[in-house]
């Protein structure tokens, strides 16, 4: 099965289940940059409810949490293997959607804790999923980032890229907690891409390529070069801030 058989399989399988409205490819894939061993992600776009039995009723190999396992934002999800080839499928409500997109065009957003990253999950990342995401079948609302998310967003990431930094430098560097110590330094260098990006409205999805968006990947030789004495560590806080300034103003 070629690639785009496997993706009209894909859409007309998800696309039949009861209360889908509309099946979109995401990720790598759809932005393409993508690489050969890249999973697939889909989204599955209902209204209201969706009975995530039918995903389970296919018989593929993997497994799918409930509606809202991961979360009022990213909602829930799952992953299979099908055709050979690894899935993610994610399960989003078009009424959060547009409940979402009224209020970031307001410039308020909230923000989501979610395992395994580090600034949490906007919720404006459904927002930026519609920007990005190519829809396979049925019809989803088009966006662009609006001008009152531009001016609201930059300060408040930024507001916690520097108390993060504050911590850092007060709350382990000086008593040289290195663990700790790196991982507010990354934290505070995702709340800050945020910003820029926020600052020039430019959609992310996840925090994958975040850094490299913003122009802060020069923080991964800081983090990597951590030493273990106060000194040490403060000079990295240092430096940190340095690198994050010369992108956006702290």
């Amino acid at each position: 099965m070629t690639d785009d058989e496997f993706l009209d399989h894909i859409a007309i399988t998800l696309g039949a289940l009861p209360g889908v409205t509309a099946v979109a490819l995401g990720g790598s894939r759809a932005q393409g940059t993508w690489h050969v061993d890249s999973d697939w992600d889909f989204s599955i776009y209902y209204r209201g409810s969706f009975d995530v039995e039918s995903v389970r009723a296919l018989g593929w190999d993997g497994s799918t949490t409930d509606i809202g396992g991961w979360g009022p934002v990213f909602n829930g999800g799952g992953k299979f293997l099908v055709q050979g080839r690894s899935i993610d499928i994610h399960y989003r409500d078009l009424d959060l959607v547009e409940r979402i997109r009224t209020e970031i065009e307001r410039g308020e957003y909230w923000v989501q804790p979610l395992l395994f990253h580090q600034a949490g999950v906007p919720s404006y990342i459904l927002i930026a999923e519609l920007a990005m995401n190519r829809v396979l079948s049925g019809a989803v609302p088009t966006v662009s980032y609006p001008a009152a998310l531009r001016a609201s967003a930059p300060e408040r990431w930024l507001d916690d890229a520097r108390l993060t930094l504050y911590y850092a430098r007060h709350g382990h560097a000086v008593h040289g907690r290195g663990a700790q110590c790196a991982g507010l330094l990354a934290m505070a260098t995702c709340f800050a891409a945020h910003a820029v990006l926020a600052r020039d409205g430019v959609w992310v999805t996840n925090e994958k390529q975040l850094l490299t968006k913003a122009g802060l990947r020069g923080v991964d030789g800081v983090v990597a070069a951590l030493g273990g004495s106060p000194g040490q560590l403060l000079e990295s806080v240092d430096r940190v801030e340095g690198i994050i300034r010369s992108v956006i103003a702290l």
